[in-house]
């Protein structure tokens, strides 16, 4: 009894089950703060109802995309759904006429002979029925992956056009995040579209039938369907409702079967024994979730065996009420033997439509989050358009420039006022948050001033071209990014457009050109395929390049793309100290009369020759000057050089005689320049 009423009551969310694992490894349940966990408990809020009252609103969005994709697809998919069920109820109709003449007056030969016109009618509805199953199946197959591709195409155009700002937002970032499930779920919707559509329409279809048999017949299929209806709405709940309660429990599980066949991970795990260790933990977590899907699939059986039960006490009822129809002779057998296939036929249809509208309304949440951040994306995108920047670079200027990043209280930068004019190579430095790399995005327009001004060529970059203002500027920093294509594609990438259409013989040598420049032709010839070897080791065949080789190729790709303004943060992190003379060497000779350098780095022996020096320390403008001039002040920067000079072993010489380049020798481990 206690069990009974258990099942007939409305699932509820349950607080998670915790193993002694994950108390071990993780203090508790892992909690995931991403945007598609919002939509966990979704499907308990959802009643038959209600999803189909709602429809319209969770598919418009993927249906406007289905039209502006392939609206002929899907006008084919509407019309052959539509008339599935228009033949459905035609075979109910044929097959009450059929009936009828079998039990009619006459032979059993005269009979059938009369049957043979609605048995003919009845095969050709079958056919066309088949048909339309067929032509509706081939048309949202090729609707289906246009829609996700268009989802796709509209995520990523929106995600690359916003300003940064937003990117290192957080509430954005989960917003994107969320957002990267809803091209798969217009796919899936679109199939759930088709299947509740279907459903809906046979069951429309057959409860019309009915009423046209028999005005008694359709409060029968209710009676019949319900019971199996509110079975197949339970199990899905409980189903669902157990997955989101266990969520954590296997996502930790998986967490901990990625760590054992992690590449970072795999010395200590077999060095420390931490693979016994993890794995006894794995079968621990794993043992602790198998008597959850023992109580589920009791939950399951039962419920579907009430369900049933139910079911069964209202067919004996509807038939009852049949029979007694039947001998009171206000139904013929015709129609009872009609009523009986469309009862089953309806119940079926009515099982089937609890399952796909679930599913289509879990999976429009997902597409109503990728609609939300299309809008926000349109919003926060970078403006097109503005004024334009002159052709020629002469000076790019900062004048009492502030900025602040939105979740902190601290400026970055404070009335920063400095000058680079083309031709020259300026150098930033300054100790870890000083505001550095916040200039660097000032520089390239990723960011805009909070206040001050910043200016190309006397043009306000508030007000220009964005751009021109990001075509005017090449960026080499510490983490550029190792993109896994060719190396030929890995320095071409630097501008997509120059030298030539891709793979063209034009662009192939401005490539060699580029590669001799930064000293990675040297590599490419040690490469199994020279420029047209993989560099990802993800991919079988492929190569993989180490620090040094790599810093190479993104000096290489600097080279390449040519712009008015390059800035060059920490480029010689992976290099040895013979590779970074030379490599800073090759960066200085970048400069030109149209083209200005900025060079960030912590290795104080690598700006000595700039033409500036400008230091920064808690975001503000601290000390500017060349290297004899800063270090004949003695203040932070004099500071910094001796500190690292002295590292070397060979101390500073006093001010204005200048200090000698480190030694090829290795520097010693605790050396600060070394990052």
């Amino acid at each position: 009894m206690r069990l009974r009423v258990r099942l007939l009551k409305r699932p509820a969310a349950a607080d998670p089950a915790v193993s002694e694992s994950e108390r071990r490894l993780f203090g508790g349940p892992l909690r995931y703060d991403a945007g598609w966990a919002n939509h966990e408990y979704a499907q308990l809020e959802s009643r038959l109802l209600t999803t189909l009252r709602s429809m319209p609103r969770m598919a418009g969005g993927t249906l406007r995309l289905a039209w502006d994709t392939d609206r002929r697809a899907l006008l084919t998919v509407a019309f052959a759904e539509a008339g599935q069920g228009v033949t459905s109820a035609a075979g109910l109709l044929v097959l009450s006429r059929v009936l009828r003449t079998l039990f009619g007056a006459g032979s059993a030969a005269d009979r059938l002979h009369a049957a043979l016109p609605a048995l003919a009618a009845g095969a050709l509805v079958a056919v066309l029925g088949a048909v339309l199953a067929s032509w509706s199946t081939a048309a949202a197959g090729r609707l289906e992956p246009k829609v996700e591709r268009a989802a796709h195409e509209q995520y990523l155009k929106a995600a690359v056009e916003v300003e940064l700002e937003a990117i290192e937002d957080g509430e954005f970032r989960r917003l994107l995040d969320s957002a990267q499930w809803g091209p798969p779920s217009a796919r899936r919707t679109v199939g759930a579209c088709v299947a509740t559509l279907g459903g809906l329409i046979s069951l429309v279809a057959t409860a019309g039938v009915l009423t046209v048999l028999h005005p008694l017949l359709l409060p029968m299929l209710l009676l019949i369907a319900a019971p199996r209806g509110w079975g197949a709405m339970r199990v899905a709940q409980r189903r669902y409702l157990s997955m989101m309660t266990w969520v954590e429990h296997v996502r930790a599980a998986r967490l901990i079967g990625q760590l054992l066949i992690s590449r970072t991970s795999a010395p200590e795990v077999r060095v420390h024994g931490v693979g016994r260790y993890l794995l006894g933990h794995y079968r621990n977590m794993a043992e602790h979730a198998e008597g959850e899907a023992t109580r589920l699939a009791r939950d399951k059986a039962a419920t579907e065996l009430l369900a049933a039960a139910l079911s069964g006490v209202a067919a004996l009822v509807t038939y009852t009420a049949m029979g007694l129809l039947i001998v009171t002779g206000r139904m013929d057998l015709a129609v009872a033997g009609t009523a009986v296939i469309a009862v089953r036929t309806g119940s079926a249809s009515l099982g089937a439509l609890v399952a796909t509208t679930n599913t289509l309304h879990e999976e429009s949440l997902y597409v109503r989050d990728l609609e939300r951040f299309v809008a926000e994306a349109g919003r926060r995108a970078v403006p097109s358009g503005g004024v334009p920047l002159p052709e020629r670079l002469g000076t790019l200027r900062l004048e009492d420039v502030s900025f602040r990043y939105p979740d902190r209280d601290e400026p970055a930068l404070s009335g920063v006022s400095l000058t680079i004019e083309a031709g020259t190579v300026t150098a930033l430095v300054g100790e870890n948050g000083s505001g550095k790399s916040t200039l660097v995005k000032l520089l390239a327009g990723l960011h805009l001033p909070d206040t001050g001004a910043l200016t190309w060529d006397g043009v306000d970059v508030r007000e220009a071209d964005r751009e021109q203002v990001f075509d005017r500027v090449s960026l080499l920093t510490q983490d550029f990014e190792r993109w896994p294509v060719t190396a030929r594609t890995n320095i071409a990438i630097g501008r997509p457009a120059a030298g030539g259409e891709d793979g063209s013989p034009e662009q192939a040598a401005d490539v060699a050109a580029a590669a001799r420049y930064a000293g990675a032709d040297q590599v490419v010839e040690k490469l199994p395929h020279g420029y047209e070897t993989l560099l990802a080791r993800m991919f079988r065949g492929a190569s993989e390049l180490s620090g040094g080789q790599w810093q190479k190729f993104g000096l290489a790709r600097t080279r390449f793309r040519d712009a008015r303004v390059l800035v060059v943060d920490e480029p010689t992190s992976a290099l040895d100290p013979e590779a970074e003379i030379a490599a800073f060497d090759s960066i200085r000779g970048l400069a030109g009369p149209q083209r200005a350098v900025v060079l960030v780095t912590h290795r104080m022996s690598g700006v000595r020759y700039a033409d500036v020096i400008y230091v920064l320390h808690e975001g503000r403008l601290v000390e500017r000057g060349s290297h004899e001039e800063l270090l004949a002040r003695g203040g932070r920067y004099a500071a910094m050089f001796r500190i690292q000079a002295d590292q070397y072993g060979d101390g500073a010489k006093e001010p204005g005689q200048g200090v000698p380049i480190p030694r090829r020798a290795a520097a010693p481990r605790n050396d600060p320049s070394v990052t």
